[in-house]
């Protein structure tokens, strides 16, 4: 057999058993990139190029952007944010039917924007939601379905790990991809507003909108505001040229110390425990980060991507269509691999592809995140809504059932994000940052 055959077969191969196994993925992707280098290669040069590979992987320094904003979602976790934002939150919607559940929606998505974790947001959202949702009459299995659909809006919206790790694969500007989320991260949040205003009389006891005075809303509202003012500071700074992502992630750091301390919900007591938490989160990324380089090499040694694009591009010649099968293949993909991992394996495959019929890579990487977010929702191994789950105090079977129509409505708003290329390019394209 030709050898590059074999190794496109052995890296394809080992993959999969490798998931089948329930094997760590950054474990399964390294040891498929060396076995598929061994056959291209001989043992001493493929343990050579795939360490060698792994290393210049994680030796960026835009990728130092990656723990301080985890260390920062951390800290935010943990100092006290969450009530603030969903009192404001409540503040925007209280005045709407079921003002609880789109609370709740709003909620996620500022946490999960000055967190950038989906998973935290389901955390600590659903932590202090779920108990007053039960109170209200909310059904807990739909409650726990309105929170685990709406916490990834903040992978979209700025700023936002995977956005870094896509910038990191593909070339495209970062500033230019943070705000190419604000809209489909706004989609999102609005696909699950739609669901909950069409079916909450179906799993709650309807309750008289929420009501408070000016004043009181105003409070609220500025409670909120230093927190919010990350976002600003952050993205502002960005956008601007002051500093670059990798330096604003260390201002977030420092900003969220600030805030955990005036706040008094961070002490010193309280930093190891972030740290070593952050380090933890950091440390897989990095490693997946690393092995997927050496996988990238590989399959650019065998020709997959080619042979992916000259599949693709045999089945039909028409953008829209080979766009659909992408997206396909993604929230396939995302039922059962992280988003990390599937951009870093799949940018490289797909990118040369749409690219080819002028595509912007910005454009491209709203498409991948926010498909490659509604797997973090989706059996068999969403871990966000194993967290949301978790939080409600349930199995994740009971709420599978409720987050249908919440999955059919957020596919709906992909395909917008697909094909109406001004919802990812507008805001970039008038703040000057496709250019970059």
């Amino acid at each position: 057999m030709d050898p590059i055959a074999l190794a496109a077969i052995v890296l394809v191969g080992t993959i999969v058993i490798g998931i089948v196994f329930s094997v760590p993925i950054a474990v399964s992707i390294g040891l498929g990139s060396f076995f598929a280098a061994i056959v291209l290669l001989d043992v001493e040069k493929a343990a050579l190029v795939s360490s060698q590979r792994l290393f210049t992987g994680i030796n960026s320094f835009t990728l130092l952007a990656i723990p301080f904003f985890v260390l920062a979602g951390v800290l935010m976790n943990t100092g006290g944010i969450a009530g603030r934002l969903i009192d404001a939150a409540k503040v925007l919607v209280g005045r709407t039917p079921a003002s609880l559940a789109n609370t709740n929606v709003v909620a996620n998505a500022m946490f999960g924007a000055v967190s950038g974790a989906a998973v935290a947001a389901a955390a600590a959202i659903g932590t202090v939601m779920t108990p007053r949702m039960k109170e209200e009459g909310y059904d807990p299995k739909w409650s726990a379905a309105v929170n685990v659909a709406s916490a990834p809006a903040g992978m979209l919206i700025p700023p936002s790990n995977t956005f870094i790790v896509y910038s990191l694969v593909s070339g495209a500007s970062i500033s230019a991809l943070f705000m190419a989320g604000v809209i489909p991260g706004m989609i999102w949040a609005g696909a699950c507003i739609l669901v909950v205003l069409l079916t909450y009389r179906r799993f709650s006891t309807p309750q008289p909108p929420s009501s408070v005075t000016f004043s009181e809303a105003l409070l609220v509202i500025w409670r909120a505001v230093p927190s919010l003012l990350m976002i600003v500071v952050v993205i502002g700074g960005i956008v601007s040229g002051i500093f670059t992502a990798t330096e604003s992630s260390a201002i977030a750091v420092v900003y969220c110390l600030v805030l955990g301390f005036a706040y008094r919900t961070i002490g010193v007591s309280d930093l190891p425990k972030a740290l070593l938490d952050a380090a933890r989160t950091t440390a897989i990324i990095m490693l997946l980060v690393g092995v997927s380089t050496a996988l990238s090499f590989v399959m650019s040694f065998s020709h997959i991507p080619q042979a992916v694009s000259d599949g693709l591009l045999g089945l039909t010649d028409s953008p829209q269509v080979i766009l659909f099968l992408m997206m396909i293949i993604l929230l396939l993909v995302g039922t059962f691999m992280d988003p990390t991992p599937a951009i870093l394996i799949f940018t490289p495959i797909f990118l040369p592809i749409v690219t080819s019929f002028d595509m912007s890579p910005v454009h491209f990487g709203t498409m991948i995140v926010y498909a490659l977010s509604v797997g973090v929702i989706t059996p068999p191994v969403g871990n966000v809504l194993f967290v949301g789950a978790r939080v409600a105090g349930m199995g994740i079977e009971p709420v599978v059932g409720k987050l249908i129509w919440f999955l059919l409505a957020l596919v709906g708003g992909l395909l917008l994000v697909i094909y109406v290329e001004p919802l990812s390019l507008w805001i970039p394209e008038m703040l000057g940052l496709l250019g970059d």
